[in-house]
């Protein structure tokens, strides 16, 4: 069995008749709530008060663990170890010496009674520090069922070492070999079995080094990238500090500026609204309260500071208002160079468009055609003649016939979004347009712009020839709109002949050009060119 709660681990060999041994798993938790069992009546000796302990599954006796007995016994018997070896006879003094024939520890007054015995008399009782330090001391094997006999054979079909005693009672019958020949049999195959696993078990030494070798070499390689990130981290938010120190920099200064240009405008407006109000006044009480010697008198300062004001002289000309605090933005994903070696994005764009300086682009803001689709680009600038960068800005586009004010053409506007638009436009007939365009409310340089429209593109209706002599076979009703004239009655030109143009033309219009448009209205002559050719 094995605990979910499992801690250190603890191995059992489990014995059950007619079956071989088996490996019984229990963790250290599970084998401390295991049922401990004592002998009811315990018999003297070194297998005295000893407690077993049953098998969680089949309620078997699992049986001792020599080795860690071994390794008790001799750390109770090292000097000051502070673990009081009990004696094998009384259970009740203090170990010291030790029966080497009979493998008993013996307090003092028992060691004494075993040399007076005649039966054990002759037995090597030493000191158990001699031995210890002569290497000599070993814990005896004895038999749990008969106490003082020691385990020296070993029951081949029972695979169980026993005693004398043992081997003539419950194992009668049984193949029994002494016990160090069957240790040795089996401690050479044991041998073998470990010659074959030692090549496997140092390619496991060698992959766990190599594993743990990679876990220290990850750890430290995650320890130097952390520095690293942090070092970054640290450095970069420095710099995005100084970005936006910078950033709150220029918007501080920008605001100063339009501040100390809306407080000249302001300064200007009062000025020109104190004389224009002056002008107004001065013509109202000529009016109102002058008589008529006043007003002949003053009528011509009354009437130039009016006409100044009415046709917009410089004079009173009031100045343009600066741009409100709208047009101030910040462009979070805007490109914004780099700082201390790092990338930084965020601009304070505080450019104002200036119709003045924007301008077209495009041979569709001059020329256009009958039923083609034109289009040209507005380019808008700022103040200082730069390009916005940015769209959002009103744009107005409107087309207009110059002859027929009742036709106009709609026009189509798209934001590229940096500061340029495309206008595209369809004109259904030829003419001269008006073509006039705003930015927010106000015209650009030029407008309103001409825009002279084509008719559509007419082909040519005749054929490109030398003459129509020629070309229709001698046919005297064939017509040529080249001018050219022959005589006999023939209605077309022909070669030298008066009019002919001296080089092949078109039979339609008259045109040089083969490929060109046709520059004549109807075409009735040259179906009759066409009809008398085929």
């Amino acid at each position: 069995m094995r605990s979910n709660h499992c801690g250190k681990f603890q191995y059992f060999t489990k014995s059950a008749a007619l079956e071989k041994l088996r490996l019984l798993l229990v963790c250290a938790d599970c084998a401390r709530r295991l049922e401990p069992f004592r002998d009811p009546a315990p018999a003297p000796g070194p297998n005295a008060g000893s407690v077993s302990v049953l098998c969680p599954q089949c309620d078997a006796q699992l049986p001792p663990d020599h080795l860690a007995l071994d390794r008790v016994f001799l750390e109770r018997s090292e000097p000051g170890a502070g673990l009081r070896l009990a004696c094998d006879l009384c259970g009740e003094g203090g170990a010291q010496y030790r029966c080497q024939v009979c493998s008993t520890n013996l307090c003092t007054f028992c060691s004494q009674a075993h040399r007076r015995q005649k039966r054990t008399s002759a037995h090597s009782v030493e000191l158990l520090l001699d031995l210890r330090a002569q290497g000599r001391l070993s814990r005896p094997t004895l038999c749990p069922l008969h106490p003082g006999l020691r385990l020296q054979l070993y029951c081949e079909p029972c695979d169980a070492a026993m005693c004398g005693e043992c081997s003539s009672t419950a194992h009668r019958g049984h193949r029994c070999i002494p016990a160090h020949d069957a240790a040795d049999r089996h401690a050479q195959h044991i041998r073998r079995l470990l010659e074959d696993i030692r090549p496997r078990l140092a390619h496991l030494e060698g992959a766990l080094r190599l594993v743990e070798s990679s876990q220290n070499a990850l750890r430290a390689r995650a320890d130097e990238v952390a520095q690293e990130v942090r070092a970054f981290a640290r450095d970069y938010a420095v710099a995005v500090e100084q970005h936006c120190g910078a950033l709150l920099q220029r918007l501080e200064d920008v605001c100063l500026h339009r501040r100390n240009l809306l407080h000249l405008q302001r300064a200007q407006l009062r000025q020109t609204l104190a004389d224009v109000r002056g002008g107004a006044d001065f013509a109202e009480r000529l009016l109102t309260a002058g008589s008529e010697v006043a007003v002949l008198s003053a009528k011509a300062v009354a009437v130039r500071r009016l006409e100044g004001l009415v046709d917009g002289s410089p004079r009173f000309d009031p100045p343009p208002v600066a741009a409100d605090s709208s047009t101030i933005y910040f462009l979070p994903q805007e490109s914004a160079g780099q700082v201390g070696g790092f990338p930084m994005v965020g601009v304070i764009q505080a450019k104002v468009v200036d119709p003045s300086k924007c301008v077209l682009q495009g041979e569709g803001a001059q020329r256009g055609r009958e039923g083609q689709q034109g289009h040209f680009t507005l380019l808008c600038r700022d103040t200082t003649g730069e390009p916005m960068g940015r769209g959002g800005d009103a744009v107005l586009v409107s087309i207009v016939h110059r002859d027929r004010r009742d036709w106009w053409v709609r026009a189509t506007v798209v934001d590229n979004g940096d500061g340029s638009y495309r206008v595209s436009y369809t004109p259904s007939e030829p003419g001269l347009y008006s073509v006039w365009v705003c930015v927010r409310a106000q015209h650009i340089k030029g407008s309103p712009f001409v825009l002279a429209v084509n008719r559509k593109f007419q082909k040519h209706h005749g054929v490109f020839h030398c003459c129509s002599f020629c070309s229709s076979g001698g046919a005297k009703e064939a017509r040529c709109a080249c001018g050219g004239s022959m005589p006999g009655g023939y209605q077309g030109c022909g070669h030298s002949h008066p009019g002919h143009p001296g080089r092949a033309h078109w039979s339609c219009c008259g045109s040089t050009v083969e490929i060109s448009e046709c520059v004549s209205g109807v075409g009735s002559a040259c179906g009759i060119i066409r009809t008398v050719a085929l």
